[in-house]
C-alpha cells in the first residue's frame, strides 16, 4: 500500500505530509515533537517547548478528517510509568469528506 498526503492541522499552522494512516501520521509527528522536548538541555527552552504543544490535532486526508485530543504528561503515570513527556491519544467525532 502507498503512502497517502495527509494534512496535520494544528490550528494555528498546516504541514503537509505523507503516510498510510490518519492515527500514524499522528503519532509521527507528535514522537518528532516529544523527541525537540528530551534532547533540549535548557530548562527555559523546554518549558516553552512544552506549553506549545499542541492540545488537538486534526488530521486530513482524501475523504476523511480525524481529529485527536492529546493528553501530555511530563511524567507517565500509566502504562509507560516514569517516562518523560508521555502522550496518549483520543480520537474525536470523524468528520466525513463528501465531494
Amino acid at each position: 500500500m502507498g503512502k497517502r498526503k495527509f494534512t496535520i492541522d494544528l490550528g494555528n499552522e498546516k504541514i503537509e505530509v505523507e503516510g498510510h494512516q490518519h492515527k500514524n501520521v499522528a503519532i509521527k509527528y507528535l514522537m518528532k515533537r516529544r523527541r525537540s522536548l528530551l534532547m533540549t538541555r535548557d530548562k527555559d527552552k523546554v518549558e516553552k517547548l512544552y506549553s506549545s504543544v499542541p492540545k488537538t490535532i486534526s488530521i486530513v486526508g482524501g475523504h476523511a478528517t480525524k481529529t485527536y485530543k492529546i493528553n501530555w504528561e511530563r511524567e507517565g503515570t500509566t502504562e509507560f510509568e516514569g517516562s518523560r513527556f508521555v502522550f496518549t491519544l483520543a480520537e474525536l467525532n470523524p468528520i466525513e469528506i463528501v465531494h
